[in-house]
């Protein structure tokens, strides 16, 4: 649009042109160099040698391999990524045939690899014409997408040596070869079609609302921390982790010090993944694969409760992900990890005795409410795992108010843990904002500013079902980390949220 300045000073108004799209007659193709006519396969491997330097290797069939490295050139690349290690394969009969690219970087996994591979063939059937430097170029702005697909599935070989005792028959230092047997082909009625999974608007809507309001909720919690880092597409965070028990982990991620949360667009309908970063891959592609599994079975949690899980449980995750010791002669039993180290400590005792592959874990006393009963470790997971505080559902029944405290044990319990004051005598939540979830039609609504004693009505943003929230307040102290109760009619506590 061109602007046209009216008289007077007045504001410029614009005008469109005439035709939408210029004719087909005036549009002329890119001019060829005269070089690259003649020899457009020369002309373009100069092209790459100016640029990148690479080591070359002529091939006896005519082929040239290329070896060079490609820096990302984006400056907020959110992948601990120095340089990729690039083996480019150029045919004799390029451009009639296809380049193929090989990533040589042994600190990839090898999944995320084939990613970038595929991605170099997808490019290169989408841009043909395009020169190799021109393809290099785009492998370099798409490399974070690439990386940020869900990683291709690989199979791990192992070779076994047969050390059975030898025949009488046979000599040391001699081999028998047998004829390979032809293997069977399976049929097709042995792998049968399983059709990718496919989502309805509704649901694809629900699941567009709840990861935008989780989104924001991450944010406003760990956007000041230090390590946080957004992608410029939103579904790569790079966040702070402190491991609970940073002493009991393995010694390959003693050194852990942030993770990359994947949030895939259609969170939570697609599953949520986790990189570890400053680790070898040997030591985190099992836990992260763990995790994955335990986001996978837990959707309702929020990102930060999945976070605050990780941090709380991931040296129980590294002990489960662990792989067992290999035993001659006798199998070896494994427990199968809880979500829970509560759940390990409660079913231990049923398992029998003589079972010494079990450990029992003792739940911390600060589990156990005043009248002897245990907390429910379910609705604590779906809290914030301790770091702002778990929405503790206690029993109903306590009418009296216990000796520790002057207010009636009913409701939702907050409590904080694993709180730690130091220099501090007393600690009360003086305003709290909550998500509560409605029991009719079990959408999440966002409550603000509740205050001791304060009994707040509201209504379902839509079901428009009306209900109440009240908060009592209590003081932590160094004998008591309850913060206070919280009293909830027609919907239920679902997560808390920042101020």
């Amino acid at each position: 649009m061109i602007p046209i300045r009216t008289r007077g000073g007045a504001s410029p108004r614009f005008s469109r042109q005439a035709v939408a799209e210029a004719p087909a007659s005036r549009v002329v193709s890119r001019p060829v160099p005269e070089k690259e006519a003649k020899d457009a396969r020369g002309y373009q491997l100069e092209q790459l040698r100016r640029r990148y330097s690479p080591s070359e290797t002529d091939l006896e069939n005519g082929d040239v391999r290329l070896l060079f490295n490609l820096s990302p050139s984006d400056p907020d690349f959110p992948f601990p990524l120095d340089r990729l290690e690039c083996e480019l394969h150029v045919p004799a009969g390029y451009p009639r045939q296809a380049p193929q690219l090989h990533v040589k970087n042994t600190d990839i996994p090898r999944g995320f690899a084939i990613n970038i591979e595929r991605g170099w063939d997808k490019l290169v059937q989408e841009k043909r014409g395009a020169t190799l430097l021109a393809l290099t170029n785009a492998l370099d702005r798409n490399l974070e997408s690439f990386l940020s697909e869900k990683k291709a599935e690989t199979v791990k070989l192992t070779i076994f040596k047969d050390t059975r005792p030898l025949d009488d028959g046979a000599s040391v230092g001699q081999t028998t070869e047998c004829p390979a047997q032809p293997v069977p082909k399976p049929s097709a009625a042995a792998r049968p079609y399983v059709p990718e999974e496919s989502y309805s608007r509704e649901q694809i809507a629900e699941a567009k609302s709840r990861r935008a309001q989780e989104v924001r909720q991450l944010e406003a919690r760990m956007g000041r921390l230090p390590l946080y880092h957004k992608s410029i597409d939103g579904i790569v965070y790079t966040l702070p982790l402190e491991p609970k028990q940073r002493s009991d982990l393995p010694d390959g991620l003693q050194h852990i010090q942030s993770v990359q949360l994947i949030i895939p667009l259609l969170y939570p309908l697609q599953s949520l993944r986790i990189l570890l970063n400053d680790v070898e891959s040997k030591d985190a592609e099992p836990l992260e694969e763990l995790f994955t599994q335990k986001a996978a079975e837990q959707k309702q949690r929020s990102l930060m409760s999945h976070l605050n899980y990780l941090a709380q449980h991931l040296h129980v995750l590294a002990k489960q992900a662990r792989p067992p010791p290999e035993t001659h002669g006798t199998v070896a039993e494994v427990p199968s990890g809880a979500d829970q180290e509560a759940e390990e400590a409660e079913h231990s005792s049923e398992l029998g005795a003589g079972r010494g592959h079990v450990h029992v874990i003792p739940r911390p006393p600060e589990w156990t409410l005043d009248d002897g009963t245990d907390a429910s470790s379910e609705d604590t997971s779906d809290g914030e795992d301790g770091e702002e505080g778990g929405a503790t559902v206690e029993p109903q029944q306590a009418d009296e108010p216990s000796l520790s405290t002057q207010t009636r044990e009913l409701g939702t319990a907050m409590s904080f843990p694993s709180i730690e004051l130091h220099g501090i005598e007393l600690l009360q939540v003086s305003i709290l904002n909550l998500s509560v979830k409605c029991d009719r039609c079990k959408t999440l609504n966002e409550i603000a500013g509740l205050k001791d004693q304060l009994e707040k009505p509201s209504s379902c943003k839509k079901c428009a079902s009306p209900f109440t929230i009240r908060f009592r307040q209590e003081f932590v102290h160094q004998h008591l980390n309850r913060a206070g109760f919280i009293d909830a009619a027609g919907c239920a506590v679902a997560d808390l949220l920042p101020r």
